[in-house]
Order: C-alpha cells, then sequence, then structure tokens
C-alpha cells in the first residue's frame, strides 16, 4: 500500500510526496533565504520567498529525473506504479524489472541523463540570457544540483543508477541477473560504509555538522543496498523451489459412499474450531471423485442428508484450483496472489491428489531452502490468518522472478 501524500499524476503516473519532504522544502527555504546576499539582492521577504521557488524547483528536478526512468520503463511494457519524493530525493515504483540487461541499463541511465540534460540547458540559459540577479542564482543553483544528481547516482552502486547500471553490465557479461544484483548490492555496501566512515572521520577532525550529511546519505545507500541484497536472496530461494517442496500433507481421504449425515457427524462435529480444518477428499473403487465443502453441505436440505452421498457433492478435482506438483512454486505464488486463495490442492502427474499448498508451507520451505529460523508459531499464524507476514510479502516477490 502506497504511503504519503498524493498530490496529483504526470503522464497518469500517481505522484506522492513523503513528509519528510515537507522538511526539506522548509529547510532549503531558510537556509537561502537566510542567505545574506540574497536578502541584499531583494530583501529579506523576497529572499524567503526566492528560496522557496528554489526548492520547489530542485525538487521538480528530481521528479523529473524520476520521469526518466519511467516513462522509459513504461516504453518496455512495464507498469509504474507511482512516483515518490522524499528526504533524500524519490524514487519510481515500477511492477517489474526489465527483461534483459539492456534494457535494464535503459531504464537505469534515463535518469542520470534527464538530469545532465538540464544541467546543460539551465547553465545555457543563465550563460547566453540576462536575468535579474536572484533569478539567475536560482536557475545557476537548479543547474548546478542536477549536475550533482547526475554525478552522484553514477556512483556505481545499489540502489543508485549507477549500481543498476553495473547490475546490468555484470547481468550482460555472466549471463545472470542474479549475479548483477548481488555484485551491484556489495558495491552499494562498500560506498555506504566507505561514506559514513569519511563522514565521521572528518566531523570528528573539524566538529563540522554539515560533514554529517555524507553519513546519513550514506546510511541511506547502506540500507537500501542490504535490502536489494536480502530481496535477490529471496528470489533466488523462490526460483530453485518447486511445489513439491512446500506441500502439505493436511489433507483426509473419505470413502465417497459415506452419507452427508455421517460425514458431518464424524468430520465436521469433531473438528477443533480453533485450527484450521483439513481438506476433505472423496474416493471409491481405487478413484478420487473430488474435493468435499462444507459451503456445498450447507446447500442441501438436512432431509437429504440420511441418504445421499458424498459422491452427489464433490467437485471433481481439475475443476476445482489446483496445481502439479511438479510446477515451480512462485507460479503457485502468483496463482495463489491473483486468484486470492488460501489454499491451493496440489495434484500428482497422474491428477491424483499429492497434498495441500498454503502461505504457512511457502514460507516453511523458503525458510529450510534459505536457511533462516521461523518459529512453528509463526508458520502457523500464517496458516490462521492466510497472509504472508509484513517483511516477507512473497507474493510481490514472485512477480519479479522471471
Amino acid at each position: 500500500m502506497q504511503t504519503g501524500w498524493r498530490v496529483g499524476s504526470l503522464f497518469n503516473i500517481p505522484l506522492f510526496i513523503d513528509n519528510s519532504w515537507f522538511f526539506v522544502v522548509v529547510l532549503i527555504t531558510f537556509l537561502q533565504g537566510s542567505d545574506p546576499r540574497w536578502a541584499e539582492l531583494v530583501g529579506p521577504v523576497s529572499a524567503y520567498g526566492a528560496g522557496f521557488v528554489l526548492a520547489l524547483l530542485l525538487f521538480a528536478s528530481v521528479l523529473a529525473h524520476e520521469l526518466g526512468h519511467s516513462l522509459v520503463a513504461r516504453s518496455q511494457g512495464i507498469k509504474v506504479n507511482s512516483i515518490k519524493l522524499f528526504l533524500f530525493g524519490g524514487i519510481a515504483s515500477i511492477e517489474r524489472e526489465s527483461k534483459t540487461p539492456s534494457e535494464a541499463f535503459q531504464v537505469a541511465i534515463a535518469g542520470p541523463a534527464v538530469s545532465l540534460a538540464l544541467f546543460i540547458i539551465l547553465t545555457t540559459i543563465v550563460s547566453v540570457t540576462t536575468l535579474p540577479p536572484i533569478a539567475a542564482g536560482v536557475v545557476a543553483s537548479v543547474a548546478t544540483t542536477n549536475l550533482v544528481l547526475a554525478l552522484f547516482n553514477l556512483i556505481p552502486g545499489l540502489p543508485l543508477d549507477g549500481g543498476q547500471i553495473f547490475k546490468a553490465a555484470v547481468w550482460k557479461v555472466t549471463k545472470s541477473r542474479a549475479k548483477g544484483v548481488r555484485w551491484a548490492a556489495k558495491s552499494g555496501q562498500i560506498f555506504g560504509w566507505g561514506a559514513i566512515a569519511l563522514s565521521a572521520f572528518a566531523f570528528f577532525t573539524t566538529g563540522s555538522l554539515d560533514l554529517l550529511w555524507p553519513g546519513l546519505i550514506g546510511l541511506f545507500i547502506l540500507r537500501n543496498a542490504s535490502s536489494y541484497s536480502r530481496m535477490n536472496d529471496l528470489q533466488e530461494g523462490l526460483s530453485e523451489l518447486k511445489v513439491a517442496d512446500a506441500i502439505a500433507r493436511d489433507f483426509r481421504v473419505l470413502d465417497a459412499n459415506m452419507t452427508l449425515r455421517e460425514f458431518a457427524d464424524k468430520c465436521l462435529l469433531l473438528q477443533d474450531q480453533d485450527e484450521k480444518p483439513p481438506l476433505y477428499f472423496a474416493s471409491s473403487d481405487g478413484r478420487y471423485r473430488g474435493l468435499i465443502a462444507a459451503e456445498d453441505l450447507r446447500q442441501v436440505e438436512r432431509s437429504e442428508w440420511e441418504f445421499r452421498t458424498l459422491h452427489s457433492i464433490a467437485r471433481p478435482l481439475l475443476d476445482i484450483p489446483h496445481i502439479k506438483e511438479d510446477a515451480m512454486l512462485v507460479d503457485a505464488i502468483k496463482m495463489m496472489e491473483d486468484q486470492q486463495l488460501n489454499r491451493l490442492t496440489v495434484l500428482t502427474p497422474a491428477d491424483a491428489v499429492a497434498g495441500a499448498l498454503d502461505r504457512g508451507e511457502i514460507v516453511r520451505a523458503l525458510a529450510k531452502q534459505l536457511n533462516f529460523p521461523i518459529s512453528e508459531a509463526i508458520i502457523q499464524k500464517i496458516k490462521q490468518d492466510g497472509v504472508y507476514p509484513s517483511g516477507l510479502q512473497l507474493g510481490a516477490i514472485a512477480k519479479s522472478v522471471e
């Protein structure tokens, strides 16, 4: 779910601003408005007004940068969910990544290319036109910021654009997108730690608070590079799993000739209300007749329960949501998310019941694959609630796995 304030849309792309955006606008307005040189040119009130205009133009530059990424991505058939402006700049949220390294490079380079173009255009305007001193100062500041934005984003480490370019290059050479992400994320972590170390050293040797800013940026890079690395691990882990690796055997096979009354008395009434009910399947003559759903039983008049059998309400296996046990797990996750299913029936190649698949078992299988601990209590809660934990949105992650 998108957070922040929606302020409209551009090219049908929703535009959001984070709460931190307001802080930066106020900060830039104050810093520039309190500059004695500006106050001397236009007076204190107008200086603050010019500072406010500068703040808006700086964020407009960031927005143009993100639009560069977004429009190129959309030209590749990728849906752009939103653009969000926040403390450290902006981010374009896209539905999926590019399918090839060359397309990934095009999306990554588009932002810095827009910023560099704005620098050239604005610098030319200042050079060839006669603007009032305060206007020339604002335009020159915006031009310089666009140059810094372009060069800073070309640092070859995720999450920066240079990291995306580095990822595309490694992907091209190694033929592995995962290796590209891993190398670029590691590069981002190195740059992040380097910025933090240099900022701390400079602060303790000079005492200037201004030198803490690169450290904050380094912390931002480090945090996001680590997120890319974790995401890559999850994508790799999911891509290696099949449905058979996550099957749960919590189902029961009943005699298809059992009456509905017997089924209600021996199964439903004895069921623990606090536990997730198992799946019931009806079988006769060595063949599965179908799934038995409690809601189907309730559609039958109670007077008929004494003589009607499970066979009469069984849903054929191929008519219910199902997947084969040799299918990839990511395909099962996508199916469950697209159809809003809490559980899937898993079939063998011969169309017999192999088991069931739910989100709890998916998380259990992934935890085993990646060797990270997760308690049985959390697994059972996922099963009961039918949702992934907030920090493990496998539905979205599965969509990014080709």
